[in-house]
């Protein structure tokens, strides 16, 4: 899909749909619940910017460790119908196990990645950049919200979209 074409309320996305994040291949994949996003252009000045997609994870996250490895990852959008589901996704860890057999929700091996069949949106992305935030730059007030004292902050992915697949 031309990501010109594509239609959505950005501001709302993440706040009011479910969403998981995926990284990794076929046979080596994890994928975690998320509700920390942005979309938008970057790096286009005159001529068109590239479409991206920004996540955040924690490192204390098994997906941490396949978003350092992997160049693509998914971001996928459910309805509230798949709320049970995805807060299975992000209440259990993939180390201890398969959360995936528990949830129902079917894997698709594309495009060298990974998105899910029930998805209303599925967006690959390309990973562009990462940084991990540097918390000294938090307001005090959200910083003491989302960590403790010790904790590292989250790793911002920026991914630019290479492909949104939309349910019909």
């Amino acid at each position: 899909m031309d990501t010109s074409k594509f239609k959505t309320d950005i501001f709302n996305l993440f706040d009011k749909k479910w969403a998981i994040v995926t990284a990794g291949k076929r046979d080596d994949f994890n994928s975690m619940t998320i509700a920390w996003g942005t979309m938008g252009t970057i790096w286009g000045g005159a001529e068109k910017g590239k479409p991206i997609l920004t996540v955040f994870v924690n490192p204390l996250r098994y997906t941490y460790e396949f978003m350092n490895k992997n160049d693509l990852f998914t971001v996928c959008f459910f309805s509230e119908k798949f709320r049970k589901e995805l807060l299975l996704m992000g209440s259990r860890s993939g180390r201890e196990g398969d959360r995936l057999k528990g949830t129902g929700l079917t894997p698709v091996f594309s495009d060298n990645c990974v998105y899910y069949k029930e998805a209303e949106t599925a967006f690959v992305c390309r990973k562009l950049y990462q940084q991990t935030l540097d918390k000294s730059l938090i307001p005090p007030e959200i910083a003491a919200k989302y960590y403790k004292p010790n904790d590292d902050a989250h790793r911002m992915y920026i991914g630019e979209v290479l492909k949104i697949i939309e349910k019909a």
